[in-house]
């Protein structure tokens, strides 16, 4: 740079020389000095900076420079880089061309200095306004260092406001060429000089971009300079238009006396403005006993203060509150679920050197976490530990004043976990619901290598039963092998919902015994929880196919566990688990596993609440129906294996059962097979890698005619039990509907089922029934052909007249019931499968499920449950794996009767039964009287239309 101020140079600096920014009033009469360590010829000012002494101490030092004006150096800084300059020189450079990049998009517009003086200002767009932050942030000290006079002293700029300064100089230089004042016709804003500005022209200005209207009065927050400051209110005025325009309040005291009379109706509007806010908060009344408000201090617990609820409350008073976005930003958080102190994660080693086994313990508890960002910026765990130990919601954070509501504060202050597996559901997809919002999170550390995992397992592969075991699996079942193994070592267990007969209680074996050769001296027992019928084929499984696996029957008057090892498997009833819940959680079990799961379909009984009170690493859910009746089935299941995966019962029944249930919705589905996917392993017999194991099924609807003393009988039933109906409500009637129901199914079974007025050893059952007779009839041609069948009903009186009348037919019978003892019931069950019997006449409720019954062929279902996958679990006693004979299921109906019509209802609505009638008779009692007596009308088959279309029926609805 040449001596002379006003000589242009073609280098900012001579090479070693650094350059510092001094502001001037206006910025356009701002200065560059350079500088030079080792001084500089021909200084032409001496300027105190903070530098490096020559110890190298950091002293204020009166420095020797040169200087030049914004104005004679616009060539220069808009000049190509030199590699020879200094850092310094480089970063004018660089937020000089960022600022003519601004004004020539038009990004400027025009104000009035603290002094009264026209000036220009950027208006940078977000982007730009992160450029020049960049800038500031990588700006070398030497390009701030000089004292800047203030009225109380004298202060260094910092780095954000020297790049704002800078480009603000630049901009109001570039304005102002030598033709701009003859071409705007005036000085203001155009000529190099500086100019005062009308105050007074600059409020008409903003009235006229209001519209007409009265502007807003607002305070405008300044945040300090830096952490040692204060902030200042400075009470503005804002347009009303569109684009919103400001002017410092101090603009209306400035105006000459002469035009503030003009403007009296506006000086009213703020003070009343400023006296209402003032009621609203004290504090105001600092601005009002000035003479002329235009500015206040603001402590931090007053700017706290502003960033609640004050700002509404001061809003519908008529005082706007203007955060500058620039300097104060709003933070921004995002919850993350990550590693827990808390959480376990058991490693063990087999004694066979098998790996490592880890799992997840879902008792266990996971940290919410916060991940924050102040504008771009990450916030790091110190800076959030501030802000939570911080009394204020306005802190200084990493160079910038950062703003937090007190909801923010609240959040980071509380300490929150989780379950371990509320943050797998979130994991894999889930929603994730904070303070009653529901909200998007992430999830990190085991969690998530757990949930992807999960997402990412192979439903292909395989494994063998292990050499200790007598059984050849088939592939399916190794499959399901694979797939409980997998869970048990995450210790997450779920629901194995294969269909009936598709060999369950040997894949769970398969696992136990697994489990023992993995763990070696580690290994812990199973506990298996199954209906008292399905005991004894628990046992007769577990000798066939694992004959070394030591078996406890927890079960009768003597049960002891005294015998317990770690490689047993202990088989108990629902009732004996429920009395005995507190002896059976003493002990420390590897497995839990619920048989025949439906049982606990109800969390609120006191079966299901027994069970969840008995540890294990891993619980298993066996059943061939998952859903019996509603999705609520589903999540009292998974609850038990997975407990909080699937939320509260109240949220699942609000978000999922009820959207899927009631109005099919899709996305609510997807969600709920996101999360069941990887815990519920479904397979049914129809699967095309299954069919082929297993024999044809053929379903058969024998429609049976009623006698005529069953048809006067049913009559005469539904005329009186309707007249009774008709004269009641509520409860009763729901009642006498439910009796209405069981009286027209007995008839419809026998007239000695009603009126018991039959001694089976007496002979006179035949002549009286169609559906005995035709059941009669069908069993001796079953019979005489060398086969053997299953005949179900719900009624144990109408078994025991089946029993009697069959056997006074020379058919060898016997009855499955629940009144049997345990060891009555294995004893019938092994004679049937050994042909020692015809006929067993099964009670649907004692051995509808979990028996293995395959020497039967034929199944009949003499009455109805109205419940197709009871239905169905009792047909597969007989037609499951081990069956190598086509199965015949029959299903008989009286004609033109309640069970005529049900049947054709179900047949209709198969996709439906479980929502429809998969309850059994409730639904019925809902029905009104018109639609009640069109469903128990006695008349010829096949009038009925289960879809209620006919305009001439009335539709049977639920």
């Amino acid at each position: 740079m040449s001596p002379a101020a006003s000589t242009a140079t073609s280098t900012l600096a001579p090479p070693g020389a650094a350059c510092t920014f001094v502001p001037g009033e206006p910025l356009h009469r701002s200065r560059f000095v350079v500088w030079h360590t080792a001084g500089v010829d021909r200084p032409d000012d001496v300027v105190t900076l903070l530098r490096p002494d020559a110890a190298g101490a950091i002293e204020a030092i009166d420095t020797p420079v040169l200087t030049c004006s914004v104005i004679d150096l616009l060539d220069d800084l808009a000049s190509p880089a030199n590699a020879a300059d200094d850092a310094s020189i480089q970063a004018f450079r660089a937020i000089a061309r960022t600022a003519t990049g601004i004004v020539a998009r038009g990004g400027l517009r025009p104000g009035v200095t603290r002094g009264g003086l026209d000036t220009w200002t950027l208006t940078p767009s977000a982007a730009e306004r992160a450029h020049l932050d960049a800038l500031a942030a990588a700006l070398p000290a030497a390009a701030y260092c000089a004292r800047v006079p203030e009225a109380d002293g004298e202060r260094t700029l910092t780095a954000a406001e020297t790049v704002r300064l800078v480009a603000d100089a630049v901009a109001d230089a570039l304005v102002r060429s030598s033709g701009a004042e003859v071409a705007a016709g005036h000085r203001a804003f155009a000529g190099t000089r500086p100019s005062a500005v009308d105050p007074a022209r600059v409020l008409d200005d903003l009235l006229r971009r209001s519209g007409g209207r009265t502007p807003l009065v607002a305070l405008s927050i300044e945040p300090p300079a830096d952490e040692s400051g204060h902030f200042i209110g400075r009470l503005v005025l804002q347009s009303r238009g569109e684009e919103r325009v400001t002017r410092e309040l101090a603009a209306l005291w400035q105006a000459p006396e002469a035009a503030r009379r003009s403007l009296h109706a506006l000086e009213q509007h703020v003070l009343l403005t400023l006296r209402r806010a003032a009621r609203v908060w004290p504090l105001l009344t600092t601005l009002l006993e000035q003479p002329m408000p235009t500015a206040m201090v603001l402590r931090e617990s007053a700017v706290s203060a502003l960033s609640g609820g004050l700002t509404n409350d001061l809003g519908a008073a008529g005082l706007a509150i203007e955060w500058p976005s620039d300097l104060v930003t709003d933070l921004v958080l995002a919850p993350v679920l990550g590693r827990s102190p808390a959480a376990a994660s058991a490693s063990r080693t087999g004694g066979t050197g098998t790996p490592v086994r880890r799992s997840l313990d879902l008792a266990s508890l996971v940290e919410l976490q916060w991940r924050a960002t102040a504008g771009d910026a990450p916030l790091t765990a110190e800076d959030l530990r501030a802000l939570a130990e911080s009394d204020q919601s306005v802190v200084h954070l990493r160079g910038r004043w950062v703003r937090v509501d007190a909801e923010q504060l609240r959040r980071l202050r509380t300490p929150r976990t989780v379950s371990a597996t509320v943050a797998l559901a979130a994991a894999l997809g889930g929603n994730f619901t904070i303070d009653g919002v529901e909200a998007e999170i992430e999830v990190e550390g085991p969690l998530a290598t757990i949930g992807d995992r999960l997402k990412g397992r192979d439903p292909r592969h395989e494994l063998p039963a292990p050499d200790s075991m007598v059984v050849d699996l088939r592939p399916y079942q190794r499959r399901g092998l694979a797939w409980l193994s997998e869970m048990d070592e995450l210790g997450l267990g779920g629901i194995l919902a294969d269909d009936m007969g598709l060999g369950k209680t040997v894949q769970v074996l398969a696992l136990h015994t697994r489990r023992v050769e993995l763990d070696g001296a580690d290994a812990q027992p199973t506990l298996v929880v199954c209906p008292t019928s399905v005991v004894g084929n628990w046992a007769r499984e577990t000798n066939r196919f694992a004959p070394g696996v030591p078996v406890i029957r927890f079960h009768g008057a003597d049960r002891s566990l005294d015998d317990l090892t770690r490689d047993t498997v202990v088989l108990t009833s629902y009732g004996v688990a429920r009395r005995d819940a507190k002896r059976l959680a003493e002990i420390d079990w590897g497995l839990l596993v619920a048989d025949e799961a439906q049982t606990i379909k109800n969390p609120a009984a006191r079966t299901a609440k027994a069970l969840r009170m008995i540890p294990a690493r891993a619980r298993f859910a066996l059943t061939g129906t998952p859903v019996q009746n509603q999705l609520d089935d589903l999540w009292a299941l998974l609850d038990w294996t997975t407990p909080g995966l699937l939320g509260p019962l109240s949220r699942f029944r609000h978000d999922i059962a009820a959207p899927i249930e009631r109005d099919g919705d899709e996305e609510a589905s997807a969600r709920l097979n996101r999360l069941l996917r990887p815990f519920l392993l479904r397979r049914r017999k129809t699967d095309p890698e299954i069919a082929p194991d297993l024999p044809p099924k053929t379903e058969t609807d024998e429609l049976v005619p009623l006698t005529a003393e069953q048809a006067t009988l049913y009559q005469e039933v539904v005329d009186q039990v309707m007249a009774e109906i008709a004269a009641a409500t509520g409860i009763e009637r729901r009642g006498l509907v439910l009796r209405l129901v069981t009286r027209l199914k007995q008839v419809c079974n026998h007239p000695a089922h009603l009126l018991g007025d039959g001694d089976p050893k007496e002979g006179v059952l035949p002549g009286r029934s169609g559906k005995l007779d035709a059941t009669t009839d069908l069993l001796r041609a079953i019979v005489d052909g060398g086969e053997a069948a299953l005949v179900f009903t719900q009624y144990v009186a109408m078994g025991r007249l089946l029993e009697h009348h069959l056997a006074d037919h020379d058919l060898r019978v016997a009855f499955l019931h629940g009144g049997l003892d345990i060891a009555a019931r294995e004893r019938l069950v092994d004679d049937f499968q050994n042909g020692r019997y015809d006929v067993l006449v099964v009670s649907l409720r004692a051995g509808g499920t979990g028996l293995n019954l395959t020497a039967a062929t034929h199944v009949i279902h003499f009455d109805r449950w109205w419940n197709p996958a009871v239905e169905d679990q009792a047909s597969d006693r007989a037609w499951r794996i081990g069956q190598d004979r086509p199965v015949q299921i029959h299903r008989l109906i009286s004609e033109g009767t309640i069970e005529d019509r049900i049947a054709a209802l179900l047949a209709d609505k198969r996709a439906l039964a479980d929502a429809v009638v998969g309850g059994g008779e409730g639904w019925i009692s809902e029905l009104g009287d018109d639609e009640l007596a069109e469903l128990v009308r006695l008349g010829a088959g096949g009038e009925f239309d289960g879809d209620g279309d006919d305009p001439d029926e009335p539709a049977v609805t639920t």
